[in-house]
């Protein structure tokens, strides 16, 4: 089992290693806990499930050490709840005088689940898509659930299609921080900086916005709510600081919204180039300034804000777009072909699969 007893950023502690790897301890510590109480028939008191539940050991004669035990207990009965499970608190007797906890089989089995092929071969793509972008632990959870309710899916099923989903190295650690609400500092970088400053934040999410990652939460430094992209984050090292349940996330606040405000409209003052085949690539078409036919081809003019994005969604229209110019455009084409290339990722007839976003969003 893990070492559950080290701090927040404590030397050696899993915390100050990997915040991703304190996120697998409290899932299985989680697990640990609803085997447990699924288990019994009787309320099981705290002081029983600590000495019953890997995850839970302590000296409870030690002040602290029993103090850091029902914290940690009182945290997971609500992700608990929080996550669904039926958590009941009651005595097994009327001599009892702690209350125990249990899980009622009745009330935690899944009910009957009828999916369509179709259906079924939609959730084994969803699954594959999250574990490409590093929530196979979440994806593998919710394919266990179905399967124990009876529904086969299978994972490999693609109708078709295969998602090809990537993100930052700072993803994993900063959502496991917003999860535990710790405190986190990184070196961050902008275009506009001659070198990275270090951040420190209280995160409160992570979120996709126009097919970037961003980290939303309060900076502790400028005293003042901010929004970090994650393909900024030097090496994608995020470090915790402190202890779990260091703050509270509002309760009004919108991710997504408060990452649309910041980034404000998309100013397209780039150009570029490319040829498009006789009726194909639509999407490209319909963003398109200058259209102007020719024997292989139409050759387009668009405008774009950003190289790497731009050519990102361009590489989604494969051998269907040429990228002409200009040169950092078709630079950021070829190493996102040079990256798809070392995914090895390809369906039945043979074709890269490709996610589709506005041409604003590069």
């Amino acid at each position: 089992m893990f070492d559950n007893h080290r701090r927040c950023g404590e030397p050696g502690g899993p915390r100050a290693v990997n915040v991703g790897g304190v996120s697998r301890t409290r899932t299985e510590r989680l697990v640990n806990l609803v085997i447990c109480l699924l288990s019994t028939r009787r309320f099981l008191t705290a002081a029983q499930i600590a000495a019953t539940v890997p995850g839970y050991e302590h000296d409870a004669d030690d002040p602290r050490e029993h103090e850091a035990f029902q914290r940690k207990f009182e945290r997971d009965k609500a992700e608990l709840r929080d996550l669904g499970v039926p958590l009941e608190t009651g005595t097994a007797s009327a001599f009892d005088t702690e209350a125990g906890y249990r899980i009622a089989r009745r009330d935690y089995a899944l009910p009957d689940i009828r999916l369509e092929p179709d259906e079924t071969a939609a959730v084994g793509i969803a699954a594959r898509l999250w574990q490409h972008a590093g929530l196979a632990a979440a994806a593998t959870s919710g394919l266990l659930k179905l399967r124990a309710a009876g529904v086969e899916v299978d994972p490999h099923a693609t109708l078709g299609i295969e998602p090809v989903v990537t993100v930052d190295p700072a993803f994993a650690p900063l959502q496991a921080a917003a999860r535990e609400r710790c405190v986190v500092t990184f070196a961050y970088r902008t275009p506009e900086d001659d070198g990275p400053t270090v951040r420190r934040l209280q995160p409160w999410g992570v979120v996709c916005w126009r097919g970037r990652w961003y980290v939303v939460g309060h900076d502790l430094d400028r005293d003042a709510a901010r929004c970090f992209r994650l393909s900024r984050v030097v090496g994608g090292a995020v470090t915790t600081v402190g202890e779990p349940d260091a703050f509270t996330r509002p309760e009004d606040v919108d991710l997504i919204s408060y990452v649309a405000k910041w980034s404000g409209p998309v100013e397209r003052t780039g150009r570029a180039t490319v040829l498009v085949r006789p009726g194909r690539a639509a999407g490209v078409r319909r963003w398109a300034e200058e259209v102007v036919p020719g024997p292989d081809g139409d050759r387009m003019v668009l405008r774009y804000a950003e190289a790497d994005g731009f050519a990102n969604w361009l590489v989604g229209y494969g051998s269907d777009v040429l990228v002409l110019g200009p040169d950092e455009v078709r630079k950021a084409a070829v190493a996102r072909l040079q990256d798809l290339a070392e995914l090895q990722v390809a369906v039945p007839d043979g074709r890269l699969a490709r996610v589709d976003s506005p041409a604003g969003s590069g």
